[in-house]
């Protein structure tokens, strides 16, 4: 602008001059006037050299300015273009030893190939000379055959009904002589067999079916009180979670608030410091955080009274003050929909009845049962399956051999070295297979008929199937005409053998191939 101003200061003169003139005015007042706007000029000179000045400074501000900025993006970018060599690099690192892997197990491969193929030729040279020697010996026999027959003046099959007589006396009296020894041996060891043939009977009644639960639901009166559990920006509900170790879920469920984490004992603590918490309508960071201290405390409490008031319903003294926390513990677990605590206190029990019945110790059965599942409710997350970790705890806190054992094998994952162990695995059975101990989602039983049933009635010949007794036995009906009783029979096995490859399923499932031929005639 100013600029402007002093460019039009400059072209006043010359219009100026004329305009004078052109009215006839003297000369000093011309003068007068030319001085004046000379020095309007040098001022109009200066003002547009300064802005000049201003202008070049801007423009080496501005420079300086985009090439700091542009600095910054190449460095940035260099950055990244190191970043994605190094990946890069890894990368090719990890794939040059895989493939130098695959080059060994390759060569590895070839060398095991030619050791098969020389045992393979070495085998069919032994089996050329076998099949010779058995002709020779057949031969041979043939041949000493006829001379016997020659000599004795009797056929193979006279000689043979003589031999069969003159032994049949001598075989019934080592025959009585074995059945009294045998008498007497089953007589001696009669307790011991029947209490191994009861046990293993009884272990094929386990049946596992079941879901793990997961979630708990807290119930809201309204939702406007979501607001308030999430806070501002989310830090109320962060608060919690970073306070519990549980997922807070707050979704379009109406009047509900769903907390997820697989430890129960958490989800019980989330449950009731939330509670507390929109009961008393103080929710804010610091008061969460108190509260959940308080929560945690009386939770701990209450494990420890758990765990000593079952012991001192079942019995068992002398459990190390871990143990009776850990049992405690157990109340807040459940196991394929079942209640831990109340499964264990079922094997307990069912444990001590059955030693009791067959001459065992029924304390130490007791205490292995409440403790078989101790594996269950660890404080940290172990990679051991819970049979062998609760092994591991009852020998850390000095349980007795017998019960220790009886944890670890109760799923077959340690060798069972007494009676006790079968039989608690045999309880945890019948605990877990007591009607209504275990729930099952229903569409997924709908959905294990029906597939059970299509996959037998996929079969040729077959024209109706039928799931019963909960999906435990399978039912064909097949045409008697496309169908033969030994077809039947291939197609039992096969069916059978289908559904346990494909499918998963408790217990067993028994196939029942049905063929009948119906002839009708009426009487007139």
């Amino acid at each position: 602008m100013e600029l402007l101003i002093a460019q039009m200061i400059l072209q006043v003169p010359v219009v100026g001059c004329i305009i004078i003139a052109a009215g006839g005015l003297a000369v000093g007042s011309v003068s007068a006037y030319l001085i004046t706007q000379s020095s309007i000029r040098k001022k109009g000179n200066r003002i547009i050299t300064e802005a000049e000045q201003e202008a070049e400074m801007i423009k080496q501000r501005k420079m300086l300015q985009a090439k700091e900025k542009f600095l910054q993006m190449k460095a940035d970018h260099e950055k990244m273009i190191n970043e994605k060599d190094g990946k890069l690099s890894q990368r090719e690192n990890n794939i040059r030893q895989k493939e130098q892997s695959l080059s060994q197990r390759s060569e590895d491969l070839q060398d095991k190939q030619k050791e098969l193929d020389a045992i393979r030729e070495n085998l069919s040279v032994q089996l050329d000379l076998v099949e010779r020697r058995k002709e020779d010996l057949e031969k041979t026999h043939r041949q000493q055959v006829e001379q016997l027959e020659t000599i004795s003046g009797f056929s193979a099959t006279e000689a043979k009904m003589q031999l069969v007589e003159s032994l049949k006396e001598e075989a019934r009296t080592d025959a009585m002589s074995f059945v009294n020894e045998i008498m007497d041996e089953a007589k001696m060891t009669a307790n011991q067999e029947a209490r191994k043939i009861v046990v293993e009977t009884i272990q094929r009644v386990a049946a596992e079916n079941a879901i793990e639960n997961s979630v708990t639901v807290f119930h809201i009166d309204s939702d406007e009180m979501k607001g308030r559990i999430i806070g501002r920006e989310g830090r109320n509900i962060r608060a919690l979670e970073a306070a519990t170790g549980v997922e807070v879920i707050v979704d379009d469920t109406p009047e509900a608030i769903i907390l997820s984490a697989f430890d129960p004992v958490r989800r019980e603590i989330a449950r009731l410091a939330l509670h507390q918490l929109v009961t008393d309508g103080r929710i804010h960071p610091a008061r969460i955080e108190e509260v959940v201290e308080k929560t945690k405390k009386q939770i701990e409490e209450e494990l420890v009274e758990t765990g000593k008031r079952t012991a001192i319903d079942l019995g068992i003294h002398g459990l190390h003050p871990e143990l009776i926390r850990m049992v405690g513990k157990m109340k807040y677990r459940s196991s394929y929909g079942q209640n831990l605590l109340q499964h264990s206190r079922e094997v307990a029990n069912l444990s001590a009845i059955m030693a009791a019945e067959l001459g065992l110790n029924a304390k130490i059965a007791r205490r292995a049962g409440l403790l078989h599942d101790i594996g269950k409710v660890p404080d940290d997350e172990p990679e051991l399956p819970h049979a062998v970790f609760g092994m591991k705890l009852a020998e850390k806190y000095k349980e007795k051999p017998e019960v220790c054992n009886a944890i670890g094998s109760h799923h077959d994952e340690t060798e069972m070295a007494t009676l006790i162990a079968p039989i608690v695995q045999v309880c945890d059975a019948i605990s877990g297979a007591r009607p209504g101990a275990r729930r099952e989602v229903v569409e997924s039983y709908i959905k294990r008929l029906k597939e059970l049933e299509a996959m037998a009635l996929s079969y040729p010949g077959v024209m109706k199937t039928y799931a019963i007794q909960a999906g435990r036995e399978l039912r064909v009906i097949v045409g008697s005409e496309k169908v033969s009783d030994k077809d039947a029979e291939r197609l039992s096995y096969d069916i059978a053998k289908k559904i346990q490859d494909e499918m998963t399923y408790p217990g067993q499932v028994k196939i029942t191939v049905i063929r009948e031929t119906r002839a009708v005639n009426y009487a007139k």
